[in-house]
């Protein structure tokens, strides 16, 4: 690996890793299990459902 192209992927790493979701500390009530949930996280769980009602629909082919 060139000078250059480990300079830039330690780069990529170091930022990923700084990034990284887990690190974030955002306030609880994240989901629908905490004291209070946002809106948001109630539409993420129904477009998931959706996405994998979809899926398994496509999957089906013409049986």
């Amino acid at each position: 690996m060139n000078p250059t192209t480990r300079k830039t992927t330690l780069f990529i790493a170091t930022n990923a890793l700084a990034t990284w979701p887990a690190a974030v500390l955002a306030h609880e009530g994240h989901g629908l299990s905490g004291s209070h949930w946002h809106a948001t996280d109630g539409w993420g769980f129904l477009a998931v459902g959706a996405l994998l009602v979809l899926a398994v629909w496509l999957s089906r082919g013409d049986r």
